[in-house]
Parts: structure tokens; C-alpha cells; sequence
């Protein structure tokens, strides 16, 4: 069995309340973490801070907008008066708004991207994560090091059709994830982004089975991930046993891009 290393630490999880974001959030409790959950809505936290306890960790909740600098920063600090500190921040929060630049048809455009899908989209996937972690490397610095785990997206990394938004988010968290790798490993900072394909969260369930069947057969495995299977994916590379990977980019895909 691997040694995490993450008993006590303190963990921060964006888009905590659902998804990818709970399941690692139970996850790193299990190993007992210390698990701050952060989402929009406040409903979530009983929830929330009951599957972590269940799990063997701590929780926390705050309702975060992770795009608002001066909300995310008073979050981190009521983290640090908790706990002592952050040792993990995991940007997992993240928004769709999919249409096509422009949708042209019988000789006419039907619809675009509208600008305000376009900044909805940049303002949660691409700032969020530069507000999070623009806010909790300082205290990462003081307590002398941490980890900072982006989440990316395989259309990050080669596009996808009605995507620009989401697309553009997703290659930019990986290399904002390259450049603070450059400027934070120098403070034992280790920084990594993960590229999953298709998971099945509450937001493909929702799509039409003929569309779900369709991705399922562009996968080589022939199955979406699971967000059981991310949490395992950040619970690695948080953990002592990928102390020597930083700056990388992780495919959590099932052999997507090899079967487009």
C-alpha cells in the first residue's frame, strides 16, 4: 500500500459540492486529510461535511465564488485560522457554456458564441484557477511547500467542436501550470495539471444517450472515467509518492486521443 503522506494535511477543493470535486474531497478524507470544500452553493455543505467525516477526515465548507479575489482570499484565511495552513489547493471548479463561434446554416447564421458564454467560461476555468492559487501560494511559501493540482481537460490539449471557450480555459490552465512550475518548485512547491476525457459527472448524464454512446465508442477502454477514478489521480500526485513530478500535464482519458 502507498504511503501518501496526506494524514492532517490540509487540503482545498474547488467545486466541492458535486462530481469529481466530492468524490476527491471523500477521497483525501479517507486518508485523513483535512478536506476544505469549497462551492457556490451552501446547501451543499451538510452533505458535504457529513460523506467527509463518514470518510475519516475533517471537513470544511465555504461558499466561494472562485473568481472573486477578495471572497477567495478571506476563504483561504479562514483555512489558515483553522488549520495552520494549506499544504494542497486542488482547482477543480469548472463551468461548460458549449456553441459554436458561428453556427451557419442554409445560407445564413443561425447563432454564435456569445460573449457572455465566452467571459462566463474564462472568468471560472481559466481566473478561478489564477485567483486560488494566486492566493494560497504565499501561504504554501511560509509553510514550506505544497501542492498545487489544476484541473485541464484532454479538449485543453487538441480542441473540441462548440468548445472555443472551454477549450481556450483548459490549454491555458496547463500552461499557467508550466510557467508556475518554472517560478514555484524553487519553494518545494510542486505544481501539475490533470487532463481527464469523458467522466461520468451530472453533466454528461444529462446529455442524450446517443451522444454518451458516441463518446464511449471514441475511447479505446469503451467506458467514461469515473470520478472515483480522477480522486485517485489528484490523491497521487498529491501524495509523497509523485514528489519528483512537477509541471506535467496528466491524461486521465482511457485511450482517448489514441482513438480519435
Amino acid at each position: 500500500m502507498i504511503e501518501t503522506g496526506l494524514s492532517e494535511r490540509v487540503v482545498i477543493v474547488t467545486g466541492a459540492a458535486a462530481g469529481i470535486g466530492r468524490a476527491t474531497a471523500r477521497r483525501f478524507a479517507a486518508e485523513g486529510a483535512r478536506v476544505a470544500g469549497w462551492d457556490l452553493s451552501p446547501e451543499s455543505a451538510d452533505s458535504l461535511l457529513g460523506e467527509i467525516s463518514e470518510a475519516g477526515g475533517e471537513g470544511h465548507y465555504s461558499a466561494v465564488d472562485v473568481s472573486d479575489a477578495a471572497a477567495v482570499e478571506h476563504a483561504v484565511a479562514e483555512v489558515v485560522a483553522k488549520w495552520g495552513g494549506v499544504h494542497v489547493l486542488i482547482n477543480n471548479a469548472g463551468i461548460l457554456r458549449d456553441a459554436q463561434l458561428v453556427k451557419y446554416k442554409d445560407g445564413a447564421v443561425v447563432s454564435t458564441l456569445s460573449d457572455e458564454a465566452f467571459d462566463a467560461v474564462i472568468r471560472v476555468n481559466l481566473r478561478g484557477v489564477f485567483v486560488c492559487t494566486r492566493a494560497v501560494v504565499p501561504e504554501m511559501i511560509r509553510g514550506g511547500g505544497g501542492v498545487v493540482l489544476s484541473a485541464s481537460s484532454v479538449v485543453g490539449l487538441y480542441g473540441n467542436f462548440g468548445q472555443t471557450n472551454y477549450a481556450a480555459t483548459k490549454a491555458g490552465v496547463i500552461n499557467m501550470t508550466r510557467s508556475w512550475a518554472r517560478e514555484l518548485g524553487r519553494f518545494n512547491i510542486r505544481v501539475n495539471a490533470v487532463a481527464p476525457g469523458f467522466v461520468a459527472t451530472e453533466i454528461l448524464q444529462s446529455m442524450p444517450e446517443k451522444v454518451l454512446q458516441g463518446m464511449v465508442q471514441h475511447t479505446p477502454l469503451r467506458r467514461m472515467g469515473t470520478p472515483e477514478e480522477l480522486a485517485e489521480t489528484y490523491l497521487w500526485l498529491a501524495s509523497d509518492a509523485a514528489s519528483y513530478v512537477h509541471g506535467a500535464t496528466l491524461s486521465v482519458d482511457g485511450g482517448l486521443v489514441v482513438g480519435t
